[in-house]
């Protein structure tokens, strides 16, 4: 997969809050999606449907344990993310000490 394609998925995919938690519950340790889904108001199509997504972003894995689906995280592809939203964290420190500054009349 194109690596511009692949950090547009992980985006497309962390931005939707039913996704980012069930990264949460992943953090813990494998589950099958039947917990998972247990976990949520939505049905268990809809789980799996959000599950492909995060497997196309490669932020889980699916594994096969008997009958079972068990998913795991895979927190490497977030790195990416992590490091393009630091950027900003370092861009907007500036700004609001130069806002800081100015509100306090430290630049005319």
């Amino acid at each position: 997969m194109h690596r511009a394609r692949a950090s547009a998925d992980v985006f497309r995919a962390i931005a939707d809050p039913t996704r980012r938690a069930l990264l949460d519950r992943l953090r813990a340790g494998g589950l099958p999606v039947r917990d998972l889904a247990a976990d949520f108001r939505t049905s268990r199509p809809a789980i799996s449907k959000h599950l492909r997504v995060l497997r196309q972003a490669r932020l889980v894995r699916e594994r096969r344990d008997g009958r079972l689906r068990r998913y795991e995280l895979t927190p490497a592809p977030l790195a990416e993310a992590f490091r393009w939203i630091e950027g900003y964290r370092a861009f907007w420190a500036l700004n609001l000490q130069s806002l800081k500054r100015h509100l306090e009349g430290g630049e005319r």
